[in-house]
C-alpha cells in the first residue's frame, strides 16, 4: 500500500457501500386445494397478491431482507392456487445514514429481490398446471412513503 493511502473501515464517511451478497429462496409453497376439480371448470380469473417484507441485522451493517410475495387465484368463490414465495438477500449497507439505510432496505433491496420473486411464482404456477401468471411491477418508493405518511398520523393522532 502506497504511504498517502488509508484503508478505511465499512461505515466511514466517503465510504459509502451498497451490496447484495446472497440471494436465495428462503421458502417457496404451492397449494391446489381444489385440484382436480378447478381444471373442470370455467377459467374466470380473480388474482389477489400481498406483498410483504422483514428486515433482520445479521451483524453491523449486514442485513437479510426478506420479501414474501403470496398470490392467491381464484375461479369464482374456489381457490384455484396460492402460491407464496419468501425470497431473501443479504445485503452489506455501510457509510450511508441511518435514514437512507430504512430507504435501501425499504425500497432498493426488495427492488432487488422482486425480479427473483415474479420468477418463482410464475414457475410455481405453471409446474401447477395453471395458465401464465404475469405480475405487475410494484413501486416500493411508493409503498415506502405511504408507510412513512401513516406512521407518522399514527404518531399524531396520539
Amino acid at each position: 500500500m502506497a504511504e498517502n493511502e488509508t484503508q478505511s473501515e465499512p461505515g466511514e464517511a466517503g465510504n459509502a457501500v451498497i451490496m447484495p451478497q446472497k440471494i436465495y429462496a428462503k421458502d417457496m409453497s404451492f397449494e391446489t386445494p381444489n385440484s382436480p376439480a378447478i381444471f373442470q371448470k370455467e377459467w374466470e380469473p380473480a388474482l389477489s397478491v400481498e406483498v410483504g417484507q422483514t428486515v433482520t441485522s445479521l451483524e453491523e451493517y449486514v442485513y437479510e431482507v426478506i420479501l414474501t410475495l403470496t398470490a392467491t387465484m381464484k375461479c369464482g368463490n374456489i381457490i384455484a392456487y396460492l402460491a407464496e414465495v419468501h425470497q431473501a438477500g443479504i445485503f452489506t449497507i455501510s457509510g450511508i445514514s441511518k435514514e437512507k439505510v430504512d430507504h435501501i432496505l425499504n425500497v432498493y433491496c426488495p427492488r432487488t429481490l422482486y425480479p427473483y420473486a415474479c420468477a418463482a411464482v410464475t414457475d410455481l404456477v405453471a409446474r401447477g398446471g395453471f395458465p401464465q401468471l404475469m405480475l405487475a411491477p410494484i413501486s416500493f418508493e411508493a409503498v415506502y412513503h405511504q408507510r412513512q405518511m401513516e406512521a407518522e398520523s399514527a404518531e399524531s393522532a396520539l
